[in-house]
């Protein structure tokens, strides 16, 4: 308990006054802090979590994390929103932590815009976004489990997964 000196207001000088509700709502106000807190944190953890690394590299290759674009090497990390980007001579492969393995061929940009595995969650969502050049997708865990949630997304349509292998391939002709 909080205790002041004084008569507070009672015109008494019997000893020091106890306030019960003050340290109450003081606690009331630092578990709330705390909540936000934590809650901003968890979404930020989230965001920075690893999705992905690259498993081989070749000729010209970036990935753009965080709005700055670096090379490509070998065990890079993935996270949420990176772009992987190469150049006329470059691929890239990648595997996720669900096991799906892609590959991204020469002159292709490719956004990984959206990748939650949480089994124990039952929370899925593997969402790309590919606006030129080529792709290989080999299924992993999560488009067996729940194959609704896995989408490659291109400037002529969407690719629904279905536990499966394909390449796609983006032509520059209109």
């Amino acid at each position: 308990m909080l205790a002041c000196e004084g008569d507070g207001g009672r015109g008494d000088s019997a000893g020091p006054r106890r306030h019960r509700g003050a340290p109450v709502r003081h606690l009331i106000w630092i578990g709330l802090a705390a909540l936000v807190f934590a809650g901003s944190t968890a979404r930020a953890l989230a965001e920075d979590a690893e999705i992905g690394m690259v498993k081989t590299v070749q000729g010209a290759a970036f990935v753009t994390s965080g709005g700055t674009k670096a090379p490509a090497t070998l065990g890079l990390r993935l996270h949420k929103r990176d772009v992987i980007e190469t150049g006329a001579d470059g691929s890239v492969g990648v595997t996720f932590q669900d096991d799906t393995i892609i590959s991204v061929g020469p002159d292709s940009s490719l956004a990984l815009d959206q990748f939650d595995f949480a089994p124990a969650e039952e929370k899925y969502s593997f969402v790309t976004r590919m606006t030129r050049g080529t792709m290989y997708y080999a299924s992993g865990v999560m488009a067996k489990l729940a194959p609704e949630a896995v989408s490659v997304v291109t400037p002529v349509g969407t690719i629904g997964i279905r536990g499966t292998r394909f390449l796609v391939k983006l032509d520059d002709k209109k």
